[in-house]
């Protein structure tokens, strides 16, 4: 038996050990049970009656989680691997969730779908997220297009932000400092400082959040063996305007912006580089809704636009804008049949320019008369609730794209829940499709675009079950098989010409996820997850076979909380581009394991909390990504206020 499947067994056998033990210990009541999950249906729906095994990260988790990213929280989800985030605080996310890559995510924030068009793989970066401005997060992994169209082919991650205080007024203020050092380094210097401030209330009908953000981080090098540091530097804003203006209508409109400087070094030869790269989102959007007995009708309408530029040898410019609206109808039928009715339209744009080596002789252009795309999805999903236990997710979508013309996508989860003294019993499973639409950069990029891409199609089944025992724990293994036809590739055409083009092979995708929730005592918590993928050689790149997530969280009584969490990557393969033999090289990465401590105390009820965190306490050496460099021990520190 090898060490990967003894960790991965015994993390199995020590869960199932745990929920024993707790049948026989009084402690607090698990918040899952009343936990109530909207990602899956477009409805809120107790987690028990999903046919999903959700992942939902409250404000009270983020709260013990501060000083963290929100690609560092995500991260320790069963099934999700964001490369990057134990990096230079600037270097570039990929997220690798069950097998898939960038393009695979969807990213929703309140609710609408945020992509970036300049972007190869049109993918969200979440670098651009405050931590501070999130109210919660929930994860809903596995095949979901027929609900929330291209992308949703490995997770939606369905991110809300923060609403206005009932209060009249409000003040909230946090400020975190602290170090960012490699494992080589020990002078402890504070390189780290985030900050935010919030305004927010209600008046009567009328509600308001304003908030700003800004980090700038230090001290670190993008590679290994650089000897210049290369910082980071962000700012966010965000404006949230409400009024109720009857119990039936509502609107909620916002603006936001988000900008970021990152300087990185030159990964083909891994050598100290003055590059800089620089990207600012602005986003507007509006929601009303309309609510009417047994039923209600939103519309979301939202414009997002962002602006790159890459400062280096190869200086490029982008320039992106899209336009989302989602108009849908909910309606309940008696508590037991939901209905969902919507269609989504966008439209998406690119212009672009670049420079390759410095010469306009090579000068390169996307021109937005040309490369735009508009996509207009009628959908409709359905679900049914049983007094029996039996419960029933279905999802129908046409995608209609000005490119590649129609494509239907579905899905079909059931459920079934059975009742009993100790807890609860649940079976899950499910069958779905999903499309990712070829972006605009590989359909309209002037040497390696192809107009003639089809949407790349994966389908997804799902087997799983759930076991909770009442105020005790909850229980999930699920096992998951994705397959992938169309993949769009960047294929040589010969003669060192290459394209985007549809390849004929398939690619599959497999694995099992193990995630409990276990209550020890009243004062201590487990949460542990594990996760084993299986992979097609040819995509298994950067992607663990085996990653476990661990977090001990104790309260040690009503004003300071602690927590241990520890996390093991397997080895993995990475490749990059040997400067020598003009050659892509592969190389595996050892496996290494992580322990972080975190404390909060409340020296003033609700108003004031200082914590802090210890990052990789053993200062573990190890390689995220080839060639990059990775941080050491850190420490934070910082304070809560709120007034």
């Amino acid at each position: 038996m090898n060490k990967k499947t003894m960790l991965f067994g015994m993390l199995a056998m020590g869960l199932a050990a745990s929920n024993f033990a707790q049948q026989q210990t009084d402690s607090l009541e698990i918040e899952q049970l009343d936990e109530v999950v909207i990602t899956d249906s477009k409805f809120k729906l107790k987690r028990e009656n999903s046919g999903k095994v959700i992942t939902k990260i409250t404000q009270k988790d983020l709260q013990n989680l501060q000083g963290k990213s929100i690609a560092e929280i995500i991260n320790a989800t069963a099934g999700i691997e964001i490369n990057g985030t134990k990096s230079n605080a600037g270097q570039n996310l990929s997220y690798f969730i069950r097998g898939g890559r960038n393009r695979q995510v969807l990213v929703l924030i309140d609710g609408i779908a945020v992509t970036d068009a300049s972007q190869i793989a049109n993918d969200y970066d979440l670098r651009l997220l405050n931590a501070d401005q999130v109210e919660s997060i929930e994860i809903l992994k596995g095949a979901s297009s027929s609900l929330y169209g291209s992308g949703a082919s490995t997770a939606v991650i369905n991110i809300k932000l923060k609403k206005a205080s009932k209060d009249a007024f409000a003040v909230n203020l946090k400020s975190t400092i602290g170090t960012n050092q490699s494992q080589e380094d020990s002078n402890y210097a504070v390189e780290n400082f985030v900050n935010s401030v919030s305004v927010n209330g209600t008046l009567d009908d009328f509600n308001y959040l304003a908030s700003f953000g800004h980090q700038f981080t230090d001290g670190l090098s993008a590679i290994a063996v650089g000897e210049e540091s290369d910082p980071f530097n962000t700012y966010n804003g965000y404006v949230k305007l409400g009024y109720q203006f009857s119990e039936a209508f509502k609107v909620q409109t916002y603006a936001s912006f988000d900008s970021f400087k990152a300087d990185f070094d030159d990964g083909f030869g891994f050598a100290d580089a003055d590059n800089l790269s620089v990207t600012d989102q602005y986003r507007l959007g509006i929601s009303p809704e309309f609510k009417y007995n047994n039923g209600s009708i939103t519309l979301n309408v939202a414009y997002n636009n962002v602006e790159r530029e890459v400062e280096s040898s190869f200086p490029t410019q982008f320039s992106a804008e899209s336009f989302i609206g989602d108009l849908y109808n909910r309606y309940n039928f008696n508590d037991k049949f939901y209905t969902v009715l919507g269609v989504n339209a966008q439209q998406n744009e690119i212009e672009s320019f670049s420079i390759p080596f410095g010469s306009t002789a090579f000068a390169q252009d996307i021109n937005p008369e040309d490369a735009t795309h508009t996509i207009i999805d009628p959908y409709a999903n359905v679900v049914f609730v049983s007094d029996f236990g039996l419960n029933v997710n279905a999802g129908l979508r046409l995608n209609n794209h000005s490119e590649y013309g129609s494509h239907l996508v579905y899905s079909l989860n059931p459920s079934f829940k059975k009742e009993l003294n100790f807890g609860y019993i649940k079976g899950l499973a499910s069958y779905s499709t999903s499309y990712i639409a070829p972006s605009l950069y590989q359909l309209f990029e002037p040497s390696f675009g192809n107009s003639d891409l089809e949407p790349e199609e994966n389908t997804t089944i799902e087997v799983g079950a759930e076991v909770n025992i009442k105020d005790k724990a909850t229980v999930s293994v699920v096992y998951f098989n994705r397959s992938e036809e169309n993949f769009v590739d960047f294929v040589d055409q010969g003669n060192f010409m290459f394209q985007y083009s549809n390849t004929d092979n398939d690619f599959t995708a497999s694995g099992v996820e193990v995630v409990a929730d276990v209550t020890l005592t009243q004062a201590l918590k487990l949460r542990a997850n594990g996760t084993y993928t299986k992979v097609d050689e040819d995509l298994n790149l950067r992607i663990p076979e085996l990653k476990i997530n661990a977090a001990l969280n104790y309260q040690l009584n009503t004003q300071t909380f602690m927590s241990l969490s520890y996390q093991f990557n397997d080895n993995r393969d990475d490749a990059f581009f040997n400067s020598t033999t003009f050659q892509s090289e592969r190389v595996n990465l050892e496996s290494y394991s992580l322990i972080d401590f975190y404390v909060s105390h409340k020296l003033v009820k609700d108003k004031l909390t200082v914590f802090a965190n210890v990052n990789n306490i053993l200062n573990e050496a190890y390689e995220e990504l080839f060639g990059y460099s990775t941080r050491g021990r850190n420490i934070n520190i910082g304070f809560t206020l709120s007034l």
